[in-house]
């Protein structure tokens, strides 16, 4: 299992995972951005509704009680190398997730950083759930994905 990080400053919070997936970056970036099938291989969302693409707004349903929907916004999209979510209003309080595909061979390296950011970070951060956990499960998620279509 992936090990995530955790860094945490008054006004910066951030969690990383990174993993290394046996299969080519076409393949994970094609599972990656399947918002209608997120939901088969992330056990860390419910659903995911919207495009993910350059400008789209997504809503991301997670499998906590009471539902929580999470709407970022697709600011950047690299095909097959990066993109980032981004939701919030900086300077109160943003969060922002980027994910960075790196081949190395047939091997490529799969990166997640989430950085939430803002003045308003120091009251809300106790209400904050460790995320690092979650971090370590979509990673190995999307492992187990990737290289099980790999294997077909």
């Amino acid at each position: 299992m992936p090990a995530a990080e955790k860094t945490r400053s008054a006004f910066r919070l951030s969690y990383s995972v990174r993993v290394d997936i046996e299969a080519l970056p076409a393949r994970v970036w094609r599972v990656l951005t399947d918002a209608a099938g997120f939901a088969a291989w992330n056990s860390t969302v419910t659903s995911i509704e919207g495009r993910i693409a350059l400008g789209e707004r997504l809503a991301i349903r997670v499998p906590v009680a009471p539902e929580r929907v999470f709407r970022p916004k697709v600011v950047e999209f690299e095909a097959e190398r990066r993109m980032v979510w981004k939701d919030g209003f900086f300077p109160m309080f943003e969060g922002k997730r980027t994910f960075v595909l790196s081949p190395e061979g047939a091997t490529t390296a799969f990166e997640m950083t989430e950085v939430f950011r803002g003045a308003m970070l120091p009251m809300i951060q106790g209400s904050l759930p460790d995320f690092a956990p979650v971090f370590e499960r979509y990673a190995a998620d999307l492992k187990r994905a990737c290289e099980a279509e790999a294997a077909t």
